[in-house]
């Protein structure tokens, strides 16, 4: 096994999927909204598979996302669902919930990134989840988005309350970052222009 296979086996990922997308006016949920003919989540859902970091662990919160993962993911990872009661106080508590499940798997280190961010593509979270510094914050560009992975030593440092989850951690220890750069894009989707603005670039990437 590969040193960068080895940090792999032993890292989860851990995706946020709990928020109530309180900015996104629809009948449906942002997560569950479909582009190119899938919904938001699934998209991230997929590319996390295809990156063979697993188990994956999914932070539910203000919708159920069991339609969503009626069909298997490519590979058949290992996929654990845990809802978020609190998922109403913000980020930090779907991570704290999410880093339960890792604390019983006795995972080494967790790669974190959200449910709404469908153009991170399984390259970024896979060398993420190969950079065995503390903490590997991906980059787009020279900007440091998501997903980040946070060893389990520093799990007891992250917030409880609030709606930042590593970032306070990357702020206060920011000896510990390594940066990756990646390829993708790390935009939300938070309103029914980001999913128009997403559905056009996936339109444009097709016509090349």
């Amino acid at each position: 096994m590969t040193p960068q296979a080895s940090f792999r086996a032993s890292c989860g990922a851990l995706v946020l999927a709990a928020g109530g997308g309180s900015r996104f006016v629809g009948t449906t949920h942002k997560l569950l909204v479909e582009i190119a003919g899938k919904p938001v989540v699934r998209h991230v859902l997929e590319a996390v598979a295809a990156s063979g970091v697993s188990p994956i662990i999914v932070v539910t919160g203000a919708v159920s996302l069991e339609e969503v993962l009626t069909t298997p993911l490519p590979g058949n990872p290992d996929v654990v669902v845990t809802h978020n009661d609190r998922w109403r106080s913000g980020m930090a508590s779907s991570l704290q919930c999410g880093l339960v499940v890792a604390r019983q798997r006795g995972l080494a280190g967790v790669v974190v990134g959200l449910g709404d961010q469908p153009g991170v593509p399984a390259s970024a979270w896979r060398q993420v989840a190969d950079t065995d510094a503390p903490i590997a914050v991906a980059t787009y560009h020279g900007v440091r988005r998501n997903p980040v992975r946070i060893h389990a030593e520093l799990w007891d440092q992250l917030p409880h309350d609030g709606d930042e989850g590593a970032r306070t951690l990357i702020r206060v220890r920011p000896e510990l970052v390594a940066e990756v750069a990646c390829q993708g894009n790390a935009d939300d989707i938070d309103t029914a222009d980001d999913v128009a603005r997403w559905q056009q670039r996936l339109a444009n990437q097709g016509e090349h």
